[in-house]
């Protein structure tokens, strides 16, 4: 066949007109039902979506940014979907109406609408822009915990009892309620995705997550850990953090970031006083020492059993002013000890910090629970992304794509707490129908 054939241009815009056709065909079907309208479907997470830039050019685009978003995320709460491969198996078997009311594209030669490849869902993933998507995935859920979004809804059986964290967080609410007037507090630190490779490096993260219900608030990318502190502005600018309890670990503790948060964030600070404020710890120990009978009215004990060891937290308090630290109102030394279930202590670790409120709105019962509390930064999203996740056996390496599915798992975090499941393994194998799983997200 001759280069110049007319054929190929010939049958391209007879594809073309067969496209066209269709389209049109879609748009009757729309104007009859404004269900089936891709327009009109109301989520608050796809109007989210809709605001994380294409990064793709307009020649060639054949799939909508935002269809393999939706499908990412739902696919992303279902156990097992810990892999591009595995979020793209999962999509291929989306049903036909839910793919019509996404915008999905529509295929006029096999009759139905068609999901991405997987090359394309690693290629989109890969040139997402990363804050716009962590703007989007946490703001859905800033959405859900201000009023202004439904609570997500995960159907679980009618005859399936309440698993084992369920309950036990049920107890924990009676056994060990929060001291009374406690701030809401949320919890900053990093994590290294161990599985990933980029041409600077590995990704390391850095998330502020809530004590409470442990809800990722935000999330930024730095090049690595000693770059924690000089994105500390970026991550808290962008979000309502006025009048909250910030809690921070020794690595933060810098004038520069007492002053940011008592000053143009207007929130309150508990940061950890270590050798990289030596003046500050020595003033802190020599303003905390002596026996628990001089502290007995600026202390606190509590004791905890779990996870086959127990816990002594013993907390004492002293005042101090600026001429400490930057905002500084209180000190605090914190002694744990611990050991096994028979209660013998076995080891014993004691901390240094420094608050910016005084006492009449921080009692020693409250920096307890905010020493405590700043462990959900751990427990409840590093530990959980790992294990439930899998994400440090990841293989992404490939541009944004290792941060993108980071975050897509922080929706996931967010949506399964916020619907009020405690195990996240359990809430994802409740979702394996499909109807269930599109249903989350309305």
């Amino acid at each position: 066949m001759s280069s110049s054939s007319p054929i190929g241009p010939v049958v391209d815009h007879l594809a073309d007109l067969a496209l066209w056709e269709a389209e049109l065909a879609v748009g009757s079907v729309g104007a009859e039902s404004a269900v089936a309208d891709p327009l009109s479907v109301a989520s608050p997470l796809l109007d989210r979506l809709r605001q994380v830039p294409d990064p793709r050019r307009l020649r060639g685009l054949r799939h909508p940014l935002l269809v393999i978003l939706v499908l990412t995320a739902c696919a992303t709460l279902v156990v097992g979907n810990d892999s591009v491969t595995a979020i793209r198996q999962w999509a291929a078997r989306t049903p036909q109406d839910v793919l019509h009311r996404i915008g999905a594209r529509y295929n006029p030669l096999l009759r139905r609408y068609t999901v991405p490849s997987e090359r394309t869902f690693r290629r989109v993933l890969a040139g997402l822009d990363g804050d716009a998507l962590d703007t989007a995935t946490c703001g859905y859920a800033a959405d859900v915990v201000r009023g202004d979004a439904p609570s997500p809804v995960i159907a679980a059986g009618d005859d399936e009892p309440a698993e084992r964290e369920q309950r036990r967080a049920t107890l924990r609410a009676v056994t060990h309620p929060a001291p009374a007037g406690l701030l809401p507090a949320a919890a900053i630190d990093g994590k290294l995705l161990h599985g990933s490779r980029t041409p600077t490096g590995q990704v390391f993260l850095v998330a502020a997550v809530t004590h409470d219900r442990a809800v990722v608030l935000g999330q930024r990318q730095v090049p690595d850990k000693r770059g924690e502190t000089a994105v500390i502005a970026d991550l808290l600018a962008p979000l309502d953090v006025a009048g909250m309890m910030l809690t921070l670990d020794a690595l933060h503790t810098t004038k520069k970031t007492a002053r940011l948060i008592t000053g143009p964030l207007k929130a309150h600070y508990t940061l950890i006083l270590k050798g990289n404020q030596p003046l500050a710890l020595q003033a802190a120990q020599r303003l905390l020492s002596g026996t628990d009978t001089e502290f007995i009215d600026s202390m606190d004990v509590t004791a905890d059993r779990g996870h086959g060891r127990t816990e002594r937290r013993t907390l004492r308090v002293a005042a101090c002013n600026d001429t400490l630290f930057p905002g500084a109102r209180q000190v605090f030394r914190l002694r744990r000890d611990t050991g096994g279930l028979d209660g013998v202590r076995t080891s014993k670790e004691i901390i240094h910090g420094i608050v910016s409120i005084g006492a009449d709105q921080a009692s020693p019962q409250h920096l307890n629970a905010y020493a405590r509390g700043h462990w959900a930064v751990e427990n409840r999203l590093h530990w959980t992304r790992d294990v439930t996740f899998h994400e440090d056996n990841s293989q992404l390496r490939t541009g944004t794509a290792p941060r993108a599915v980071a975050s897509f798992r922080n929706l996931s975090l967010n949506t399964i707490r916020l619907a009020g499941r405690a195990n996240i393994a359990h809430a994802r194998r409740d979702l394996h129908d499909r109807t269930d799983t599109f249903a989350v997200y309305g």
